[in-house]
């Protein structure tokens, strides 16, 4: 609809590159409200045409407004979003120019830019992520190229490093109840937290019921056929999949061991394609303590200093201008929101199915007194060859995530970036946390769940045919890159703020 209706919009010759910069809904005044942005002096007559092309998508039971700004970007406003659409697209050559490398001029239809890139540095793709990016926020026509720079890499002002204090934090453990034999000879006192074991060792012991039991036949180095099983215990902290070889003298016992049944398990833990593999040596009975409530897992402190991945300033447009509606919702004031999206490998969001996805991407933007004013990004190398279909629906590439930082590296950083703030996204409690806090807490950053969706609080908000990110921010006259994760997360954020607006207040966390 939103493509249709700009369409005819272009057809006036003074909108003919006019923008849909926003579109409100007052449900209570059963009125719908579009805000163009054009860069040509516009007429009475152009706003009736607006008018017209409107109501033929807004029901007739609402009435319909058309509010239009005239607005010119000079050459400051277009050399900043040049520098910010390199620091979304490309962080290496962003560390390399400033705003003395760009020039830019403008023309009849728009702006010419030129880029000054060091020649050990490639260009490839730069002006289109460029012309795209200054497309979202300006009216007119945008052409760019890009020459070598004379700037030496020893010129570059090199950023003081500094080193984070490394803390280890310890290993919760709780006492077995009922503890006897099966086919073990020694006694077993206390079973490490399954949510803990994230790390290597030749002894480990774990207790927890039985949600799955399976057995399956193989063929051992001696071309004899032999039988394992693989165990999913849980232990009201985690659960974690157990491979077990049993022994001919107790294997009778193990085949009458049932779902729902409680053990002990000794093993080994062990690091396998990025993630710990626990095989048990000997199996035991034992249970959880009676009304086991987990103590709360002690994090490391919030690192001093950044990393590999630094925030951005980072300055919206619309957020700045004299037409928009820019006034704060009161329960916005003070508060500090981190709106985040993310690419995986998959879906599988459960380490307890042995091989829980990967995060490619890394996509969120900071709010603060209800003014988006960082943004953080960065690709993660996922130490895995991605699939033909992740690679089609993200447009990312092996060749893209692999000279990126492993998560090891990055999340200590995004936790830094998320300190003190709550976290916003799209269906993200039941999906995008899962991975952030799955892959912080694997390296010692324990997140709080403190997180609002904007999934159900469009779904309270809105009547739509279904509510897809996309789908919303057609509502609101949005467009962008869908299935990149800093694409997404700038446009959950804008819808969130336009939420708020229509709610007047914060909505229950997930």
């Amino acid at each position: 609809m939103t493509e249709n209706f700009i369409q005819e919009i272009r057809s006036a010759e003074n909108l003919n590159s006019a923008i849909i910069n926003s579109i409100v809904l007052d449900n209570e005044k059963k009125l719908v409200t579009v805000k163009l942005l054009t860069d040509k002096a516009y007429t009475a007559a152009d706003k009736s045409h607006a008018m017209a092309a409107l109501r033929k998508y807004v029901p007739e039971y609402f009435g319909c407004n058309v509010e239009i700004s005239k607005l010119t970007p000079d050459a400051d406003m277009v050399k900043e979003k040049i520098l910010e659409a390199i620091g979304v697209n490309f962080r290496a050559l962003s560390v390399t120019i400033d705003k003395n490398d760009v020039k830019a001029e403008k023309t009849e239809n728009g702006f010419t830019y030129e880029i000054s890139v060091m020649p050990s540095l490639s260009v490839n793709g730069i002006c289109e992520a460029v012309n795209a990016y200054l497309r979202k926020s300006f009216c007119g026509e945008f052409s760019g190229s890009c020459v070598k720079s004379e700037k030496l890499a020893a010129d570059l002002e090199v950023e003081e490093e500094h080193e984070n204090i490394d803390f280890e934090v310890p290993v919760r453990s709780f006492d077995i109840s009922g503890f006897s034999f099966l086919e073990g000879t020694e006694k077993q006192g206390t079973a490490v937290y399954m949510s803990d074991l994230n790390f290597e060792s030749e002894k480990v012991v774990v207790c927890g019921r039985i949600e799955d039991i399976r057995e399956r036949n193989y063929t051992n180095s001696k071309n004899k056929e032999k039988v394992m099983y693989s165990f999913t215990l849980n232990d009201n902290t985690a659960m974690l999949r157990a491979t077990y070889f049993p022994r001919m003298k107790s294997i009778d016992k193990i085949k009458e061991l049932k779902i729902g049944d409680s053990i002990v398990c000794t093993g080994k833990s062990e690091l396998y394609n990025g993630f710990i593999r626990f095989t048990a040596n000997t199996i035991d009975y034992g249970k959880i303590p009676e009304n086991f409530v987990p103590e709360k897992r002690a994090s490391k402190p919030v690192p001093e200093y950044y990393s590999v991945v630094k925030p951005r300033p980072f300055s919206d447009i619309s957020q700045t201008d004299m037409f928009t509606d820019n006034s704060v919702p009161a329960c916005l004031k003070g508060k500090s929101f981190v709106v985040f999206d993310l690419e995986t490998t998959g879906l599988n969001s459960s380490p307890s199915s042995g091989n829980m996805d990967r995060i490619i991407e890394i996509g969120a933007f900071k709010i603060i007194d209800g003014a988006i004013c960082e943004q953080f990004s960065t690709f993660i190398n996922p130490k895995r060859k991605l699939s033909e279909e992740i690679i089609s629906l993200t447009g990312i590439t092996e060749e893209m995530v692999a000279p990126a930082p492993p998560y090891e590296k990055v999340m200590p950083d995004f936790f830094k970036f998320c300190d003190g703030s709550i976290l916003v996204g799209h269906n993200a409690a039941g999906f995008d946390f899962k991975f952030v806090d799955y892959y912080c807490a694997s390296v010692g950053y324990m997140l709080e769940r403190r997180i609002i969706d904007t999934l159900p609080l469009a779904q309270e908000l809105l009547f739509l045919s279904n509510y897809k990110l996309n789908t919303v921010a057609d509502k609101f006259g949005i467009t962008f890159n869908h299935h990149r994760a800093i694409d997404d997360a700038y446009v959950t954020a804008k819808i969130f703020l336009e939420l708020i607006k229509i709610k007047k207040s914060l909505p229950k966390m997930q």
